[in-house]
């Protein structure tokens, strides 16, 4: 056999060999499965009804005004607590307030949210709520074997009442005639734990 042909045949038993080999990984049994998987995260959506919780004129120093409103949770996740920032700004109509402010002089004097059934949530004036951040959804359980809790599950509302009262202090309050104060309240939702699903 010539050398032409012993290389030839050397190239054909590599090749055929390699061919073996590589053909060989497939010579099993297979199956594919695919599947399709999608999360979703939910929403918090909670609201307020009315927007505009007190609009009054005219007050005087005595004065007082019960107001209700409703928190509702629209969205798909309960929410554990719904904190309360209060911020306002005292309006000088006559510029001789000297400073004074009104917040001090308005007070609230509860605020009661009756799916609770609790105790009043706060009790105190404009200006101290200012440093506070009461969960005006929370539950204050006083019987263990009741199942009730804080927060406000999906598709719920809770009903609050809240009274303001323009405290008469006995003393001369003229400085504040024709004033106003712009009451800002905003309710932040937070949602609850994170659990195995």
């Amino acid at each position: 056999m010539s050398l032409k042909k012993k290389f030839g045949m050397s190239v054909l038993t590599a090749s055929l060999g390699l061919s073996l080999i590589g053909g060989g990984t497939y010579a099993y049994f297979s199956d594919t499965e695919v599947t399709n998987n999608t999360f979703a995260a939910g929403t918090l959506d909670l609201s307020v009804d009315p927007t505009t919780i007190i609009d009054v004129n005219n007050l005087k120093p005595g004065d007082t005004m019960v107001r209700e409103f409703v928190l509702t949770n629209n969205g798909t996740l309960d929410i554990k607590a719904v904190d309360l920032l209060t911020n306002y700004s005292v309006v000088d109509a006559e510029g001789n307030n000297a400073g004074a402010d009104l917040g001090k002089h308005i007070k609230v004097n509860f605020m009661w949210n009756w799916d609770k059934e609790s105790e009043p949530i706060f009790e105190t004036t404009l200006y101290e709520l200012k440093n506070m951040d009461p969960d005006v959804v929370k539950k204050d359980i006083w019987d263990p074997m009741w199942e009730q809790h804080g927060g406000l599950d999906a598709g719920n509302t809770n009903e609050l009442w809240v009274e303001f009262e323009f405290v008469d202090n006995e003393q001369d309050q003229n400085i504040f005639q024709g004033d106003g104060l712009e009451l800002e309240w905003t309710f932040n939702a937070t949602q609850t734990e994170g659990e195995e699903k």
